[in-house]
């Protein structure tokens, strides 16, 4: 499907709060897809714990909307998180969506270096007027 999919390296988060805490995140995350006008149909995000007691342990989490998803994962010993972000242009180029989302983490998040890639999906097909059907 054809789409535009951001996928990026934070490295230096200064935000801490975001890194260890898995509500947090949802939140923040949630919040975002809604935001940007994304049809979120559902969330799930994951607590790790520290590998030791000296360390608090990361988080990852995805949001499922209907447009495609976001995917996140932070490692505090790093200071840094990893994004995926993938909006698929159906009825219209949710392109911008995309960006803004990817955006609005990063801000979020305060890393003081990003990696990032876009790679755009997909190609112009045409739409079928109906399903053809199973070969027996």
């Amino acid at each position: 499907m054809k789409g535009l999919h951001i996928i990026a390296d934070l490295y230096g988060c200064r935000n801490g709060e975001m890194l260890v805490s898995s509500a947090r995140l949802r939140e923040t995350c949630v919040a975002a897809c809604k935001d940007v006008g994304l049809t979120v149909l559902g969330d799930h995000f994951y607590q790790f714990e520290g590998l030791d007691a000296t360390q608090a342990g990361g988080a990852t989490g995805a949001v499922v909307f209907a447009e495609s998803h976001l995917a996140i994962h932070t490692w505090p010993e790093r200071d840094g998180a990893t994004l995926d972000v993938y909006v698929c242009n159906v009825t219209s180029d949710n392109s911008a969506k995309a960006e803004r989302l990817y955006e609005t983490l990063v801000e979020a998040l305060q890393p003081g270096d990003v990696m990032m890639e876009r790679v755009w999906r997909g190609r112009d097909l045409p739409l079928k007027a109906k399903r053809l059907a199973a070969v027996k």
